[in-house]
């Protein structure tokens, strides 16, 4: 009897361990894979974190740009701001936000006030008009963001509320304009001859418009034979300066020369002479000003006589200043750009390497 409860003992003992041994087992395969799926679901996921951290790392440094533009009133204007969306893209570094003001000024410092409300990290303003600026500068500096003027300027009561200005000398464009009139008076025998100008002026109050009546017309005042009849503005626009020209016309018999501050304003006129019988070109001489690559042709169709250059190409400079700005350098306050003046006895050779 002993030995048979021995033996189940035994047996019992036996079955004991054996489920011990399995229960050991089970235990050690289920760890096994909790820790290798535990691995295979970092080794997913990192990437995709990494991936990320990479993707805003590379958002963070661009540097985000808010670009108030004044409108697409003219060929110049167009080419200006192609010039800058094609610079100023993400594989260049850049974020850019674009704003067109429509020709209207409120419109242009809401858009400043939009930039600072969302933080850019500078703005690029092409201001309308000279004045007016003071209250919408102050609140970008009190936010910390640094402007940079292009093609306009403005009057403000403290300089620092811009970084510098980058642009044409516009003084300078209508000092060429008058000196190539004068010359080219004298190589056609008329040096002698009175001479009438009227002038079409671009918006009243830009840089531009201040810039080429009181250079051109500063020197004018030096030749006895010219006198300036009228000045009006024509408001940088084709249809705007065909009308003003229509009213010239109008009102004055004898018409010599006619003076335009922009390419577009010269169409204009020139469209106006035609329909009124004249020759533009022979009959009447028109200067112009930006040497876009619509002024080439219409030079050598013989209709414009020359057109002073006004280089819309800003994107380039623009993006190079604002680089050095945001390393913290100290750039000039006045940035010019290289300009010619283009005429009839040069326009075709040089209408191959117009840009614009």
């Amino acid at each position: 009897m002993k030995r048979k409860w021995l033996s189940l003992f035994l047996c019992l003992s036996i079955i004991m361990v054996m489920l011990a041994g399995c229960s050991s087992k089970q235990n050690s395969s289920n760890e096994g894979f909790d820790e290798l799926e535990t691995e295979d679901i970092e080794a997913t996921v990192a990437p995709t974190t990494t991936d990320t951290a990479n993707a805003s790392d590379a958002s963070e440094k661009l540097i985000t740009v808010g670009f108030a533009q004044i409108g697409a009133e003219s060929d110049w204007r167009n080419a200006n701001t192609t010039s800058m969306k094609s610079t100023l893209t993400k594989e260049n570094g850049f974020n850019l936000i674009f704003k067109d003001a429509q020709q209207k000024q409120e419109n242009q410092i809401q858009a400043v006030k939009d930039f600072i409300s969302q933080g850019v990290d500078i703005i690029v303003l092409a201001p309308i008009t000279e004045t007016g600026w003071d209250d919408v500068l102050n609140e970008a500096k009190s936010a910390g963001i640094p402007v940079i003027l292009v093609d306009r300027m403005v009057k403000v009561s403290d300089e620092s509320l811009y970084s510098c200005w980058l642009g044409s000398n516009f003084e300078k464009e209508g000092v060429t304009a008058a000196n190539w009139l004068t010359d080219y008076l004298k190589t056609q025998g008329k040096d002698k001859e009175k001479q009438n100008i009227v002038v079409l002026q671009g918006t009243i109050g830009s840089t531009a418009e201040v810039g080429r009546t009181k250079g051109f017309d500063d020197t004018i005042k030096k030749s006895s034979n010219l006198t300036i009849l009228e000045e009006q503005t024509g408001e940088f626009t084709q249809a705007k300066g065909q009308e003003v020209m229509e009213s010239y016309l109008k009102k004055y018999k004898d018409i010599d020369i006619v003076v335009s501050q922009n390419d577009n304003m010269s169409f204009g006129a020139i469209d106006a002479l035609k329909a009124a019988g004249k020759k533009p070109g022979k009959d009447v001489i028109i200067v112009s000003f930006d040497a876009v690559k619509a002024a080439f042709l219409s030079m050598i169709d013989g209709d414009l006589n020359a057109s002073v250059e006004c280089n819309p190409l800003h994107g380039p400079k623009v993006a190079e200043l604002i680089k050095k700005i945001k390393n913290g350098e100290t750039v000039d306050k006045v940035q010019y750009i290289d300009e010619s003046v283009y005429s009839t006895d040069n326009a075709e050779a040089e209408l191959p390497n117009r840009q614009y």
